[in-house]
């Protein structure tokens, strides 16, 4: 029988190659989903390693399309960030991932999905439950959860059998992706201390940031972003286009302290200039165009929908329902928006939308209304402060 194993050519799943071989005796096949910004030379490495870990054969998935497709697109259209800051990195690329591999070992005829997730971490959760749902009838095969191996173990393990690893990958754990990279190390583990500059992979320190901005201008239809500078892109090239520019300026970067899936507390480095760039950009349009109760709702859903996402969740059908809200609200979010990136800030500089709500020929913010005169608003404000009024009289006028 055969075992299909989700392979990022990364300590973990370089060590479950070996393992899975050795312990139960089986073919191991791995596949790489590409859901994030893999060269060819990258996956011409990872074939390479994947031959020399033991694999019977390599598979490479194209899954950018479909992450942008079923993923991304709500992650901008509701501006969803994790605690108010992180753009969701990992969860909707696990989606993905794990459908794909449902996919291939059906064709191929394997009994088992192997991952190489922990015990402690989220994405056990996220393969888990999109297998299952998926596929019921393949076994879940985890090696580093269910063994308890350590980093400084798969090291040692891989060493006696020849294979070198390099230093920097047993010290931290990197997932890099099209919405974001996170990354995992010793500073992690504790909320006191900030990684190191070489920690993060792509993006320049702020010392070695440009001492010039640049100035870039979105265009959106529909909420979704089109252009960058009047140059038409798909979704997936723009976002790459986007985090180029934003590592060149240092923007993107960050640290998230939040609930894991598990209900301990988490911590994680991420740089994502992309998607900073994009919600900061989508959610200043917003601001022109929607009223402020589907501003509102749409910030407590998207909330919700990103906890869900984060835990795995795509497939409740509330999902659905809030992906239609977030559809809904994007008719007419059409502009464009201008954004000066410098020295790891994202700095909007201006906003225009043919729906523009901002009306100076029907008001002008502090100074008069055609739609209304003097009398209206005295009204309007004694109105306004009844109920704050009433309830405070009523406690004032209570017998003690």
């Amino acid at each position: 029988m055969a075992i299909v194993l989700a392979f990022s050519g990364g300590l973990d799943t370089s060590f479950c190659v070996p393992y899975l071989r050795e312990s139960l005796g089986e073919t191991v096949f791995t596949a790489t989903v590409n859901t994030g910004g893999l060269t060819e030379d990258d996956a011409r490495v990872l074939k390479r390693k994947s031959t020399r870990l033991g694999a019977a054969d390599h598979f490479l998935i194209e899954g950018r399309p479909a992450l942008y497709r079923d993923h991304l697109r709500y992650l901008i259209m509701g501006n969803v960030l994790r605690g108010g800051v992180y753009p969701l990195c990992v969860g909707a690329e696990r989606v993905v991932q794990a459908r794909k591999l449902v996919e291939l070992a059906r064709r191929l005829g394997a009994r088992a999905i192997a991952h190489g997730s922990t015990g402690a971490g989220n994405d056990q959760m996220r393969f888990d439950s999109v297998i299952r749902l998926l596929a019921d009838d393949l076994e879940i095969v985890t090696p580093i959860r269910d063994e308890g191996v350590t980093r400084h173990f798969a090291t040692a393990y891989l060493e006696e059998r020849g294979f070198e690893v390099h230093r920097a990958t047993t010290s931290y754990s990197v997932n890099a992706g099209l919405w974001g990279t996170t990354i995992g190390g010793a500073e992690t583990l504790t909320t006191k201390d900030p990684l190191p500059e070489s920690a993060y992979p792509a993006s320049v320190p702020l010392a070695e940031a440009p001492d010039s901005p640049e100035i870039i201008r979105l265009a959106f239809r529909g909420g979704l972003p089109e252009s960058i500078g009047g140059e038409v892109l798909d979704g997936v090239g723009l976002i790459l286009r986007l985090a180029a520019v934003g590592s060149r300026h240092g923007v993107g970067r960050g640290i998230h302290v939040g609930d894991t899936v598990l209900g301990v507390k988490g911590r994680i480095a991420f740089e994502a200039p992309g998607p900073m760039i994009l919600l900061t950009a989508h959610r200043e349009l917003e601001k022109l165009v929607l009223t402020k109760w589907q501003r509102y709702q749409k910030d407590q859903l998207a909330d919700f929908y990103g906890m869900l996402l984060h835990e795995g969740q795509h497939y409740d059908p509330v999902m659905r329902d809030i992906e239609a809200f977030f559809r809904s609200s994007q008719d007419g979010v059409d502009g464009t928006v201008t954004v000066k990136l410098f020295k790891g800030n994202i700095l909007v500089q201006g906003c225009e939308s043919p729906n523009s709500m901002f009306r100076s020929d029907v008001a002008t913010y502090g100074e008069e209304a055609a739609l209304w005169d003097g009398r209206d608003a005295r009204g309007f404000c004694r109105l306004a402060g009844m109920q704050a009024y009433m309830a405070r009289k009523a406690r004032q006028e209570a017998p003690s």
